[in-house]
């Protein structure tokens, strides 16, 4: 099935599983992540100043970073806002998988930017992600992953350990896609 095609059917879906939101004090306020799940937090610095949290925040809420990160996207709006579903594309050809996601909080503050989704049905994983961009008092950006998942079929729970080193590998992915639009911010 295309990547239309399970956001069509996906615009129905609800995120099905508990502590539905749970990202968005974990990342915003620094709560912990839900216990009994696995969990994934990776942040780094991406730039500095307003400019580098403008493009920071455009990059992210604008599907940029997953695009820059090498995944196909369709959505239902062109940037992530509360109710928007999302389809992420990961592999290629027959081998994609399909990854539907429905866009659960956002932050666009003076300092703090981005967004939390969680999985809906037909999801590899279970659970949700989040992607903060903040400008700190020093000045520097830091762009933050954070996740709580749990395998979602069977191919997931096959692949065991291997899951979990994709999720950090896309997070660092997502990060230097982010990284690439504030450099890009700065040299204009």
């Amino acid at each position: 099935m295309g990547l239309d095609a399970v956001l069509a059917r996906s615009l129905a879906e609800r995120p099905g599983y508990p502590d539905v939101g749970a990202t968005r004090a974990a990342a915003l306020d620094g709560a912990p992540l839900p216990a009994g799940w696995k969990h994934l937090r990776h942040s780094e610095v991406v730039g500095s100043g307003a400019a580098a949290l403008d493009a920071a925040g455009e990059c992210i809420r604008g599907w940029g970073m997953h695009r820059g990160a090498g995944i196909t996207v369709t959505a239902s709006a062109p940037v992530a806002d509360v109710g928007v579903t999302t389809v992420s594309g990961i592999g290629v050809g027959p081998l994609r998988l399909a990854a539907p996601c429905r866009v659960l909080w956002v932050v666009d503050e003076p300092t703090v930017r981005g967004f939390g989704y969680g999985t809906l049905a037909g999801h590899p994983e279970t659970g949700e992600e989040a992607f903060v961009a903040r400008l700190g008092d020093d000045g520097e950006v830091r762009m933050t992953v954070l996740a709580f998942s749990r395998s979602g079929r069977w191919y997931t729970r096959a692949a065991g350990p291997l899951v979990r080193v994709f999720q950090a590998v896309a997070a660092r992915a997502y990060v230097r896609a982010v990284r690439r639009a504030c450099t890009r911010s700065a040299g204009s």
